[in-house]
């Protein structure tokens, strides 16, 4: 960019807000984090960004966060929120409203994270809503960048998976667990969006990003149980069983509801493999996380944290 940039980054304490404020920071760049609790964000002024309380909720708290910024990084979601913050708040609402305060603040550069699965015809609302807003996006009249990874590791491998299986040598899955599925670091996700902030000309409009490796739930809890030897058990709770929950959850839960029902859908229900990760180290000249590595990194921190284990 020209002038100096000034970053605002909406989700700081995210797994992908916290390593693109780092990356950022390791650049020179100026940081404003916004997240609701800037408690949980400590680590990032003490690296040196500057973190103020607001959320999607709140159009006066994302004003103030928005003064004298040049970038904005929409890297905030609530797929399992409720309440004040259901999806439908901060995930449709709440991004309508930040884009067009960034668009009415002068923001130069809008960098919107959505999901590779985000389409007008996925059978998740939280997909469908991505699509809508990369829509608004598009047309906002700002410059942007649009990024659309795979789920990533640190949810969907680490803390809905292999977690359970270090703590308890449980893995508690729903329906099969059969189903071929692609995940990406957060990590690896904030390179791209750093250069989606800071590269001129901007290198994309769109980017698809996944890591390197397709697997399965199953598969996944086993690598965790081989690389911690130890004995796996696994329980299955049936698709049919997790619909149900769903609808019981929907009225009190709605994000509970909303995975329940993506996790219950049949193997073939949408693609959810990546095939482009060496292209997309060839184009950046990155080497992104294999699976394996990723895993044995979870295995090993956990190992060495302090406390009792449990058997």
């Amino acid at each position: 960019m020209k002038n100096s940039p000034r970053v605002l980054v909406v989700g700081a304490s995210g797994a992908l807000g916290r390593p693109t404020i780092h990356a950022l920071l390791e650049r020179g760049v100026a940081v404003r984090g916004l997240c609701r609790h800037p408690q949980a964000a400590a680590d990032l002024r003490a690296a040196g960004a500057e973190i103020v309380a607001g959320d999607l909720t709140d159009r006066a708290s994302i004003e103030r966060a928005l003064t004298g910024v040049t970038q904005v990084l929409a890297a905030a979601h609530s797929l399992l929120g409720r309440g004040r913050w259901r999806s439908e708040a901060v995930d449709d609402t709440g991004h309508r409203t930040l884009i067009d305060a960034a668009r009415a603040a002068g923001v130069h550069r809008f960098v919107y994270t959505s999901a590779l699965l985000a389409s007008p015809d996925q059978p998740t609302d939280f997909f469908r809503t991505k699509h809508a807003i990369e829509q608004v996006v598009a047309t906002s009249g700002m410059a942007f960048a649009i990024l659309r990874p795979t789920a990533f590791m640190e949810h969907h491998v680490h803390n809905f998976n292999g977690l359970n299986v270090l703590r308890k040598g449980q893995a508690k899955l729903v329906g099969p667990g059969t189903k071929r599925r692609n995940f990406v670091a957060a990590a690896d996700v904030a390179q791209f969006a750093v250069h989606a902030l800071l590269d001129d000309p901007l290198p994309f409009s769109q980017l698809d990003i996944g890591g390197p490796d397709n697997a399965t739930n199953a598969e996944v809890a086993a690598l965790y149980a081989r690389l911690a030897r130890r004995p796996l058990k696994v329980s299955h709770l049936p698709a049919g069983v997790a619909r149900m929950v769903s609808g019981l959850a929907r009225p009190f839960h709605p994000g509970v509801a909303r995975l329940m029902h993506l996790l219950s859908l049949p193997d073939d229900a949408f693609d959810e493999t990546f095939s482009g990760a060496a292209e997309l180290e060839r184009r950046f000249g990155i080497r992104l996380t294999r699976l394996e590595a990723f895993v044995d990194a979870q295995v090993r921190a956990h190992s060495q944290a302090p406390g009792p284990r449990q058997g």
